[in-house]
């Protein structure tokens, strides 16, 4: 068998992978979608409670939705937002199940290679097919061979932890009866009876720390969560820019999120704890937690502490593959100065496709929430773009794989060169960007959440 009739293996059933494999049945490629869960969509299940900011206009592929078409699926209505749950439920299980036999469950990818080629040999190199080794979930291992891969196995498995080095803090492994790395599901008896009454640092800056805020106000606001009190702990400052973009996010659910974790502040459900990198997390006396700064301030004890400091890729079973990745965010060289942190924090990208994810190594990519490698802000409209483009390339219709055509909407915050977590409060002057500089928040003043922050769910994922 040539290269060319073996399937294009997809690593990861979520969003983007599905997305990966309803395009190229469109050019009639055969992929082989391999997830590590039980079912497809495992990991968006996983946050099934937490409500999109993007509707169902934004988060269904075009590709897909012909494919499903003939089952008699409709897409829900486009101005509406799905949750996690419903995402899964609604759309990605409906495509898993029209690719059939094409997705495979429960067996999770241990390695890639060049059949017969480790990463050193140069030998014949491009034209050796790919061979993928698996594990089920018996523990059998085999392999499969391929003529491309796409890696659409996302982060959601590799949360950052709470140390400020990027490195877990000192006994953080320790402490992790009372840590999660989740935005917690408060409607779930349990988990609510974990916090309700309880005082929670929430690490983290982004659209999951503005959700567990708003949860945790929630939560302190009902009968049953009388105490409950939000700790949030930032490693920048406070601005303008930190509650994100408002009204000016051209996404109005992620800018009521923002403007939900404010309200939290703003009304003593939570208090902020500035220019604090965690160094180190030690046990009191009565069990709590205490959080120490690596400027050696110590926070009072809390009894749980929700870490969301981002994700990162796991990079462990390629390898023997010959990637090249930005040595900062581990995103593929060609993509990383469009989306650093570093540089900006618009939230818009550039349109990108196959060349900006390409890798020394042919016929290899790394797209969705993996391709951004540890950077924030995915859409999941990103993804299916670049899954369209990868699919063309890969079919050899290099026209339209260059023709990347993709507009995002911006967050409504922007910075320039070193915004992202600066400690300082007075932060970028937003030069070169779109918007002007950011205006400096007093904690506790009276605020008033507008009426989009009402209207509008108020939960929120970047939808990977």
């Amino acid at each position: 068998m040539s290269t060319q009739q073996l399937p294009v293996v997809v690593i990861g059933a979520g969003p983007t992978g599905l997305a990966a494999a309803a395009h190229l049945v469109e050019r009639g490629i055969e992929p082989l979608v391999l997830e590590a869960g039980p079912a497809a969509a495992f990991a968006v299940r996983e946050w099934s409670h937490v409500r999109l900011f993007s509707t169902w206009g934004e988060v269904v592929d075009p590709a897909a939705e012909k494919l499903l078409a003939p089952t008699g699926w409709t897409r829900p209505d486009a101005d509406t937002y799905p949750s996690g749950g419903d995402w899964a439920d609604l759309y990605l299980q409906p495509l898993a199940d029209v690719l059939g036999d094409r997705v495979r469950v429960g067996v999770t990818v241990t390695g890639v290679s060049r059949a017969g080629r480790d990463r050193i040999v140069d030998a014949d190199r491009e034209q050796r097919p790919f061979v993928v080794h698996l594990t089920d979930a018996d523990g059998r291992e085999e392999r499969v061979f391929a003529r491309a891969v796409i890696d659409a196995s996302g982060t959601w498995a590799t949360p950052s932890p709470a140390g400020g080095s990027g490195l877990p803090a000192l006994g953080e492994r320790a402490a992790a009866d009372r840590i999660t790395y989740r935005v917690p599901d408060l409607k779930d008896p349990a988990v609510r009876a974990r916090y309700a009454g309880r005082r929670t640092a929430v690490i983290g800056s982004g659209a999951s720390a503005f959700t567990a805020l708003a949860y945790l106000a929630d939560l302190a606001k009902s009968a049953d969560g009388t105490g409950t009190k939000g700790v949030w702990v930032l490693r920048r400052g406070i601005s303008g820019s930190t509650f994100g973009g408002g009204e000016a996010d051209q996404l109005p659910a992620r800018g009521a999120l923002g403007l939900a974790a404010k309200a939290a502040v703003d009304e003593g459900h939570a208090g902020a704890v500035t220019g604090f990198r965690t160094e180190a997390i030690e046990r009191a006396d009565d069990g709590r937690l205490i959080l120490v700064g690596e400027d050696g301030r110590r926070l009072d004890p809390v009894d749980e502490v929700i870490v969301l400091t981002g994700f990162r890729p796991d990079l462990s079973f390629l390898d023997e593959l010959r990637l090249g990745l930005d040595e900062r965010l581990q995103a593929p060289i060609a993509l990383a100065p469009l989306i650093d942190p570093n540089q900006h924090s618009c939230g818009t990208v550039y349109p990108h496709g196959h060349r900006e994810l390409s890798h020394p190594e042919t016929g290899v990519y790394l797209v969705g929430m993996k391709s951004y490698g540890r950077a924030p802000t995915f859409l999941a409209m990103t993804g299916y773009e670049q899954v369209r483009s990868i699919a063309a390339a890969i079919a050899g219709d290099l026209e339209s794989a260059d023709r990347v055509e993709l507009t995002l909407p911006e967050t409504g915050v922007c910075g320039g060169a070193g915004l992202f977590d600066a400690p300082d409060a007075q932060e970028a002057d937003g030069d070169g960007c779109c918007a002007p500089t950011p205006r400096l928040v007093r904690l506790g003043a009276p605020a008033t959440v507008g009426a989009a922050a009402e209207q509008a769910p108020a939960g929120g994922c970047c939808g990977s």
